[in-house]
């Protein structure tokens, strides 16, 4: 199984990106997306998820109305509206075999699936 991430690059702060992550050899309704970000010396934070088997989506404060998670057969989606520069960071697409999974809580995510990232760089 693989995860593909794709959609990064330079934008200035209030415009928009769509990132997508592209997932191979997963049985995608068995599991939970999200996406994490991540500034060189500061800690993996998680952003959103989905879970597949129910389209229930979760996000962080932060972005809470300006990103906007979806899926589709075998690509996750993360919709970046209204970007901030605070918002730069390396996105990762990760991935674990559940109904539920807690995106704050980053720790629980490592040791199943993650893709090799993508760079967003938002400019003020």
């Amino acid at each position: 199984a693989r995860l593909v991430e794709s959609g990064g690059g330079l934008v200035q702060a209030g415009g928009s990106l769509r990132l997508s992550c592209e997932a191979s050899g997963f049985t995608m309704d068995d599991f939970v997306f999200g996406w994490f970000r991540q500034v060189p010396g500061k800690e993996r934070e998680g952003v959103s998820s989905i879970v597949r088997r129910d389209g229930a989506t979760d996000y962080v404060d932060s972005v809470k109305g300006r990103f906007t998670i979806s899926s589709d057969s075998n690509t996750v989606y993360l919709q970046m509206n209204n970007l901030k520069p605070e918002d730069t960071a390396v996105y990762y697409c990760a991935a674990q075999r559940a109904w539920r999974a807690n995106i704050r809580d980053v720790a629980s995510w490592w040791g199943h699936y993650w893709g090799q990232g993508t760079q967003v760089t938002v400019s003020s």
